[in-house]
């Protein structure tokens, strides 16, 4: 039986992983919405429906390290022309498992569908649920990539550096109804990966999404 991108996160998320044997494995996407490429150690799993036999022709032909090629700059701008999808950045794969409990921060949710968070987050994610907190604290769950729970949050600048990101990220672990909880953050963005681990996050790969969204630009929405 072929395992599905869902599969193999699902995995991820319980600390296990692809084999370490330098290879790459291309799996369908597991919609029309989400492709990517997905990098753990010393193997990477990509999820587009283009032909196999093209993905790994083209990476052999970039002049780079082997293990490195799926996430080298060409290699990437190849694919996003190939399947006419753009993309931000490369993001750090963190998940935290379910807690049990409930948040000690006092939250709201909102119900408004018409509120700016909620709708950039359905962009991306379906089943999308956003909370507010006293003093400037976002919370936003949803299911993204091949149906995983996903978290983004947002700290007005006015109360930052006061542990309300690693708050909100750990409570999102109590809210997610016993699925694990995901998050994609910027390998640049040291701050929040501090707050994503600090909150109980492990780090277990890196990736790219290709967004659909962004045929004409080459860049697709702003991701938190």
């Amino acid at each position: 039986m072929v395992e599905t991108l869902r599969d193999i996160l699902d995995a991820a998320a319980r600390d296990v992983f692809p084999p370490a044997d330098g290879g790459t494995t291309v799996v369908p996407q597991p919609s029309p919405r989400d492709a990517g490429v997905f990098a753990f150690t010393a193997h990477t799993v990509i999820a587009t429906d283009e032909d196999p036999d093209w993905v790994h022709d083209t990476l052999r032909a970039v002049d780079c390290d082997a293990l490195a090629a799926t996430m080298n700059a060409r290699f990437l701008a190849a694919l996003m022309d190939r399947t006419g999808r753009g993309s931000d950045t490369i993001d750090v794969m963190t998940v935290g498992a379910p807690l049990p409990g409930r948040p000690p921060l006092t939250l709201r949710e909102i119900a408004d569908p018409d509120h700016p968070r909620v709708v950039s987050s359905r962009k991306r994610r379906d089943d999308v649920r956003v909370w507010t907190t006293d003093g400037g604290g976002l919370l936003v769950l949803g299911h993204g990539v091949a149906g995983r729970l996903e978290v983004a949050v947002e700290v007005a600048d006015g109360v930052r550096h006061r542990g309300l990101g690693r708050e909100l990220v750990r409570a999102a672990r109590q809210l997610s109804g016993g699925e694990p909880v995901w998050a994609q953050v910027s390998a640049g963005n040291a701050r929040s990966l501090r707050a994503f681990q600090a909150a109980g996050y492990r780090p277990v790969g890196s990736e790219v999404l290709l967004s659909a969204t962004a045929r004409s630009t080459g860049c697709s929405d702003t991701r938190s």
